[in-house]
């Protein structure tokens, strides 16, 4: 599974698939990733619980100083504040749209969940690093 850049690049064939029947679930701290594969592309619903930050919960499974995953999000739920390396900083709000570049930490902002629909990046998204 991977990312497209161009529609073009999708099957000829039509499909469906729901978030309902995740193919894969993977949990972690404060945080649950439900994946379905269409297209040969991974697209990943992401939960992330009240006190979720990618530098505390999931940094120690990636090994890596920030999150190297580019994602291109559709924000369903929650603020999500996203912190790219070279220190900007903005929030996420729901149906707001971001793309991030490798070199970023995140963390949820208030007491609600963050949920995001993730359309990159999720195929390797909180599996330990080699």
């Amino acid at each position: 599974m991977n990312s497209i850049k161009n529609i073009s690049e999708l099957k000829d064939k039509s499909e469906k698939k729901s978030f309902n029947k995740p193919e894969e679930v993977r949990e972690f701290p404060k945080g649950r990733l439900e994946l379905i594969n269409v297209g040969g592309v991974a697209i990943g619903r992401v939960t992330f619980q009240p006190g979720w930050k990618w530098s505390t919960s999931l940094q120690p499974i990636a090994k890596t100083k920030s999150c190297e995953a580019p994602h291109f999000q559709y924000h369903v739920a929650g603020v999500l504040m996203v912190k790219m390396d070279d220190g900007t900083e903005y929030e996420c709000h729901p149906g707001d749209i971001s793309l991030l570049p490798s070199g970023h930490d995140a963390w949820v902002v208030g007491d609600e969940p963050v949920v995001v629909v993730d359309f990159q990046g999720m195929y390797n998204y909180a599996k330990a690093s080699n």
